[in-house]
């Protein structure tokens, strides 16, 4: 029997796709730097785990489709620490950030619109797209300039009668760049312009390592209806395995179209919303530590990645990942290499292909994307491996 189009035409993960050699080298005692995923080795707050410990319900029920009401009111104030200004009925709970994103996409896009992202851009935004018909358009940032924004001419040449939405990650993932104030209002007259919607990725807005302010949609004056805001708890507690994250939008058309699809899905985890809710009182000083952690992973990392002969990496401006240039043909086949053919005194790395991050996969073939979520004692040993697999490979 024949299985979809859609199916058929989905991309596998960059970031999980060599997930089965990975297995293989563990089964032969090869210790793996996983430096492929954006899952911290940091701890989740202690507050979050007492939630866990204490629940004493009697039945682990159905929640409302929105997602807790409790969890909803206290997101509240955490936006407004940012500047952003919303009620509780403005927040649908989701299914991680990914969910999030699907609703979006499946909302407002139908079959045959186009979204407009900057390339690189992060993977699953494909899978998305293709699961609802919808066709991704770029606009190419580069690495030689740190993935800066182009002219807003270069967005203008995207944009036809199919266009209906342009996607923003900030800070980024893959890239690590923060938008800065400039273009995001660039971005924004587009928006008002061409009357699209702003799909608004903000996952990350936690970690920014520089004086440039960080600059929400939600900042944006003018746009409010346009604004679709994409976001998770996942990598600001460290807690990416309970899966809340939040669709929220000024829209209420939109809202109570993406309610359809969340009382389809029945409701949002129960035991990840009380998690993510004690989450909300994790003491100041955890969220210090973690960002200064962070940002020491950060530096440790850029400056011994640009001491490998070959290699380069721009200096990310927030989130936990960069993409890094290697003196390699074809990362997906030496990120697979690493994992089948190498080791160094038992140990290999991992990590994710950069073409898988780009709209087309002849692009960002000499890149590779690589987290920042191990400590510096480890970042150290897989910054030693990195540069004799890179030495081992060349002279195959």
């Amino acid at each position: 029997m024949l299985i979809s189009h859609r199916a058929a035409i989905m991309p596998s993960s960059p970031i999980r796709k060599l997930a089965k050699y990975a297995d293989a080298a563990r089964r032969n005692n090869i210790h793996i730097y996983q430096l492929n995923i954006g899952q911290p080795d940091i701890p989740t707050p202690e507050c979050a785990l007492d939630a866990v410990r204490n629940i004493d319900r009697k039945i682990l029920e159905y929640t409302p489709s929105q997602g807790l009401l409790s969890l909803r009111t206290k997101m509240v104030s955490y936006y407004a620490s940012f500047g952003i200004d919303i009620s509780p009925d403005e927040i649908i709970i989701t299914a991680g950030g990914s969910e999030a994103t699907m609703f979006a996409y499946m909302t407002c896009l139908d079959p045959g619109d186009e979204i407009i992202i900057t390339d690189p851009f992060y993977a699953n935004y494909t899978a998305f797209a293709i699961s609802c018909g919808a066709t991704i358009k770029s606009v190419k940032t580069s690495i030689e300039n740190g993935f800066r924004l182009p002219p807003v001419e270069e967005f203008e040449k995207q944009i036809t009668s199919r266009t209906k939405a342009i996607m923003i990650c900030n800070p980024n993932n893959p890239t690590g760049y923060l938008y800065s104030k400039q273009e995001m209002y660039q971005i924004r007259d587009l928006v008002k312009k061409y009357n699209l919607y702003l799909f608004s990725d903000e996952v990350y807005r936690d970690f920014i390592y520089t004086k440039r302010p960080y600059i929400s949609a939600f900042h944006l004056e003018g746009i409010e209806d346009h604004v679709v805001l994409i976001d998770s708890v996942s990598k600001r507690y460290s807690e990416c395995g309970i899966r809340i994250g939040a669709l929220i939008t000024k829209n209420k058309e939109v809202r109570n179209a993406v309610m359809k699809f969340c009382q389809a899905r029945l409701s949002p985890p129960l035991l990840g919303q009380i998690v993510a809710e004690a989450s909300l009182s994790a003491p100041v000083e955890y969220m210090e530590e973690v960002y200064d952690e962070y940002l020491a992973r950060r530096n440790f990392l850029i400056d011994g990645l640009n001491q490998i002969p070959g290699v380069y990496s721009p200096t990310p401006m927030g989130a936990f990942y960069t993409m890094a240039k290697l003196p390699v043909d074809d990362t997906e086949k030496f990120c697979q290499w690493c994992l089948t053919d190498f080791n160094y005194e038992g140990q290999t790395i991992m990590l994710a292909p950069g073409n898988g991050f780009y709209t087309s996969p002849d692009e960002g073939r000499n890149e590779a994307r690589i987290a920042y979520i191990l400590n510096r004692t480890d970042l150290a040993k897989a910054l030693l491996v990195l540069s004799k697999a890179l030495e081992a490979y060349n002279q195959r």
